[in-house]
């Protein structure tokens, strides 16, 4: 590879690097090449990019990006690959349902909305991480409990409160 073409898989690094907020980076060496390919199709499925990348000029990006990494490029050895997803949990959970049937990919590390976890133990937290809809969903969900109660209390309260009317008028008359 030339110092030209280095540079530019820098750049195009880096530029996935900042219109990305959910980052991961995994190991899936040593598996096979229909083993590979399954994942990518898993991946694929989920809306999760994967692809190969150099430790070397990944870590360069990470240096020139703007966000910060953290101890992140510390987790750069050996064979890594890199997920995007738009959802932050997305990656996690292909990982945790491909490692039913096989014992990669491994989580090294990643970066979640500024957060950054790092280690395969970290798995299951990030497998439990709700995305931003998610959470949206949660408040308007709580949000409108309160309402709803007050509004069905008024239903049902207004019969109560017609009936005893109605009484209290048939009492005087």
């Amino acid at each position: 590879m030339t110092r030209e073409e280095k540079s530019k898989v820098i750049d195009d690094l880096t530029a996935q690097l900042a219109d990305n907020s959910n980052i991961y980076l995994a190991d899936i060496s040593g598996l096979d090449a229909g083993t590979t390919s399954n994942l990518r199709r898993a991946c694929y499925k989920a809306n999760v990019s994967l692809a190969v990348v150099k430790n070397t000029l990944l870590s360069k990006a990470m240096e020139s990006s703007d966000k910060d990494f953290g101890n992140l490029p510390e987790v750069l050895k050996g064979n890594t690959s890199i997920m995007f997803s738009e959802t932050g949990n997305g990656p996690a959970k292909v990982i945790k349902e491909f490692r039913k049937k096989a014992e990669k990919p491994l989580l090294k590390g990643a970066f979640i909305e500024e957060a950054i976890f790092v280690g395969d133990e970290m798995l299951d937290t990030l497998v439990s991480i709700k995305s931003k809809e998610e959470v949206i969903g949660d408040i308007i969900g709580l949000l409108q409990s309160p309402a709803k109660n007050v509004v069905s209390a008024l239903k049902s309260g207004g019969g109560k409160i017609a009936g005893i009317l109605k009484t209290l008028s048939e009492k005087e008359g």
